[in-house]
């Protein structure tokens, strides 16, 4: 038995059920880590005697009788920007070098009490931003893994864990995925508790997952909807059954509406208009083509003024204290967003509202949205992490979204397939890529 190839949810109940322990799991991923992360670096902190010890807990837990929780015994990366009690987090800067936090960050609370392993650190870029990381790509070490959540991206597709979480205000969940070829899947915005998580912008800022599978994406993220009062996006409400309505499956073949965005004819490379074109004709009726473009042609920069105004105010204390290391482009984007106006930001803020009202109509007729999830493969070059620009509308809205690995471009790189359903509908939008992704591989 290959322990690293088994799909978290396959190894959740493996352990249940006494065939694996936790222990002989994570030691995989600990070979694995060793193996290759010299080439990858996908880790901020990893401390494989720290990660075991977790293991031999989890598994005298389990021989004691007592209730155990979906994610028992299974590793997790987690995003150097969500505060952890037993590790660093230094937010992918030097102005933060050597912070320990007294507290975990809600969602990694809920995490421990599903019962998962907390593996380590993965690398983000400065700050969340666009400044890269050390983190290169598993499938091209001279080409970019994607931003801001690089290191959990490259570290689920290297197989040094199953499940890693991240971050999404803008494009940093779905374009590393989609660069790295795995499962990315960002909920509707106030899904999950962002408390104790580095902060950005509270009208944008999602905590995500990565995954080898759909199903795997959905038991992890399940177990951090949890309502937090700490977390002002949050509602209390039942959260969405997400695996249950994936294991029924659709009662007819979904609806989808494939989506070009603005962004298509000046940045979709050949890679992407080719494999869209494909796309469509193999699913047949079971897609329409519709123009958003007049809808959308503002959003990335309603979206711009609200992100850099918020990161202005985020990070003034970074700027104050520490903007002699900060990189020219942060510098810059917070300089940008201390000169916008309050009638801008407001202006931008209202569109939020009026777009979501105006994707709901359009949504009634469609099970999801189908487009692309970045501009192509990911980009050659470790200075950049690619554009987020396929992302943009979707964040704006608050939209959950998800990119399916089910295409490849011409230099053999994954390019990922973005769904993408109205605000709250997430457990459709599951069921969905499940279904879209059997169907295409099948």
């Amino acid at each position: 038995m290959n322990l690293i190839e088994m799909s978290a949810t396959a190894a959740a109940a493996a352990i249940q059920q006494g065939q694996v322990t936790s222990q002989e799991l994570v030691q995989a991923y600990v070979d694995q880590i060793n193996a290759y992360d010299e080439g990858i670096q996908a880790w901020a902190h990893f401390d494989p005697d720290y990660a075991l010890s977790q293991a031999k807990d989890a598994d005298l837990l389990r021989k004691s009788g007592q209730t155990t929780g979906p994610l028992h015994g299974i590793p997790i990366g987690i995003k150097d920007i969500f505060d952890t009690k037993d590790m660093p987090t230094e937010d992918g800067t030097a102005i933060h070098k050597g912070r320990t936090p007294a507290y975990d960050a809600s969602s990694v609370e809920f995490l421990r009490m599903s019962g998962a392993i907390i593996m380590g650190k993965t690398v983000t870029t400065e700050m969340a931003v666009y400044t890269a990381g050390k983190t290169k790509n598993p499938h091209d070490p001279y080409r970019t893994p994607g931003g801001s959540s690089s290191g959990s991206a490259a570290a689920v597709a290297s197989n040094m864990v199953p499940l890693a979480i991240g971050t999404q205000t803008n494009g940093s969940i779905i374009r590393p995925a989609s660069y790295c070829g795995v499962v990315g899947y960002k909920p509707s915005h106030g899904l999950i508790s962002r408390y104790r998580v580095l902060q950005q912008s509270l009208r944008f800022d999602s905590v995500g997952v990565f995954a080898r599978d759909v199903s795997d994406a959905a038991l992890i993220a399940q177990q951090m909807m949890v309502f937090d009062k700490q977390d002002p996006a949050m509602k209390a409400r039942m959260p969405p059954k997400l695996l249950e309505t994936i294991e029924q499956g659709p009662l007819v073949p979904p609806r989808l509406v494939f989506v070009k965005t603005p962004a298509w004819e000046e940045h979709a490379d050949n890679d992407i208009k080719e494999g869209f074109s494909e796309l469509v004709d193999a699913l047949g009726n079971s897609v329409e083509t519709l123009d958003l473009t007049d809808l959308l042609k503002d959003v990335v920069e309603w979206h711009r003024v609200i992100m850099e105004t918020d990161i202005a105010k985020s990070f003034q204390r970074e700027y104050k204290q520490g903007k002699n290391v900060m990189s020219s482009s942060l510098q810059e984007m917070i300089e940008r967003g201390q000169k916008n106006l309050a009638i801008d930001y407001n202006d931008a803020v209202d569109h939020i509202k009026a777009l979501n009202t105006a994707l709901d109509e359009i949504m009634s007729e469609y099970d999801a949205i189908l487009t692309p999830s970045t501009t192509g493969e990911a980009p050659l070059g470790l200075e950049s992490t690619g554009s987020p620009i396929f992302c943009t509308p979707w964040s704006f809205c608050g939209m959950p979204s998800i990119t399916l690995p089910l295409m490849q471009g011409s230099n053999s790189m994954p390019i990922g397939v973005q769904l993408v359903s109205s605000k709250g509908d997430d457990a459709r939008l599951l069921r969905t890529a499940d279904w879209l992704t059997k169907t295409i591989n099948s």
